[in-house]
């Protein structure tokens, strides 16, 4: 994607930081690149604003912000003030979802962060399931029972986030069958268990 838009990204959730990072990624092939990170956790924040560092000629901004509330998001200073939206937008929402309930209207909050972005945009998305492994339902189950949320869906769920869009082919996969290489690991679907996809707003 970084090769599409070489502009800029934006990412929800960012999680604990690891390396490499998105920005990292993006801006190893597009210095340039402008990226926003997103999340809930005040100890993920505190370990981003520590570790994650820009390129001098991109810039890299985090936000305090759910997931559940789209509007902050888009009406951020922090991604109004680094994201150019009149250009094309990553949007990346990866290991998200699977702690949304439906009861949250997750396809309503992809499709209001999508619609703010202009035509030759991408998403990226992923989600846990249980169609391959019998074990994964009764585990999401003791998450339930302690308090955290945990969706698996299927596969047909996951293609649900992406109407309207132009899916990449070779479209929902289980990750790891997604335009594997030399590097990717020899793993079954069933150690994997996370459908992703990318796909192009057209």
């Amino acid at each position: 994607m970084a090769h599409n838009i070489r502009c800029t990204s934006r990412n929800i959730c960012t999680g604990i930081p690891t390396s490499p990072n998105l920005h990292e990624v993006a801006q190893g092939i597009a210095p340039d690149t402008r990226v926003v990170y997103a999340d809930n956790d005040p100890i993920v924040l505190a370990h981003a604003r520590a570790l994650l560092t820009s390129t001098p000629q991109g810039r890299t901004a985090y936000l305090d912000a759910d997931i559940r509330d789209p509007e902050r998001i888009l009406a951020s200073a922090e991604l109004r003030g680094t994201l150019d939206l009149t250009k094309p937008v990553a949007l990346s929402l990866i290991a998200i979802f699977h702690f949304i309930d439906d009861a949250d209207d997750p396809y309503g909050i992809v499709r209001r962060l999508v619609d703010e972005l202009p035509a030759g945009s991408y998403l990226a998305l992923t989600n846990a399931t249980g169609d391959h492994d019998p074990t994964f339902e009764p585990a999401a189950e003791t998450y339930r029972r302690r308090g955290v949320t945990m969706r698996l869906r299927n596969r047909a769920e996951v293609e649900r986030f992406f109407d309207g869009l132009e899916l990449i082919d070779p479209g929902v996969q289980v990750v790891h069958r997604w335009r594997p290489d030399d590097t990717t690991e020899d793993l079954t679907d069933a150690q994997v268990s996370v459908y992703g996809a990318i796909a192009r707003k057209p």
